[in-house]
């Protein structure tokens, strides 16, 4: 069941990725006439510092989806060959790459993904994980591939 603050921010989110891409341009926390603009983020950088790649140029597919993560999951190994990001809406995630870089994620924290790089998600919190996640790839792409064991 979705509530209210989960349907606010993602609308929130939505409606500002609407905007760039509509090309409406706003500066962070500007009430615009009753219409306040918050950035969550804004990079060229996926969270381990490197560049993203070009977005596809046959066509786009835009996918949202909501996770719910229990305590004590751990993600199998997967790579997205998708560019995607994501807001943390409740609990704590870690997010672990193969060579062992990590991110800690709180509510509120947004994650711009890595592309194409192994790595897994961990809830070793006490609530489940609740995040919303953009994908922005191409059609008949998968969002994620996981790790052959």
């Amino acid at each position: 069941m979705i509530n209210l603050n989960l349907k606010s921010i993602t609308l929130s989110f939505f409606a500002a990725v609407l905007l760039f891409i509509f090309g409406i341009h706003a500066r962070a926390d500007e009430d615009q006439g009753g219409i306040k603009v918050t950035q969550i983020v804004k990079t060229t950088q996926e969270w381990d510092g490197s560049p993203l790649p070009p977005y596809p140029s046959k066509n786009p597919e835009i996918t949202i989806l909501s996770y719910e993560i229990a305590p004590g999951t751990r993600l199998p190994m997967h790579k997205h060959p998708v560019i995607n990001a994501g807001v943390m809406l409740q609990g704590k995630l870690t997010v672990i790459t193969k060579e062992g870089k990590q991110l800690v994620l709180n509510p509120g924290d947004s994650i711009v993904e890595l592309v194409n790089k192994w790595h897994y998600g961990v809830n070793q919190g006490s609530e489940p994980v609740k995040l919303i996640m953009f994908y922005v790839g191409e059609v008949g792409t998968p969002l994620v591939i996981k790790e052959a064991n």
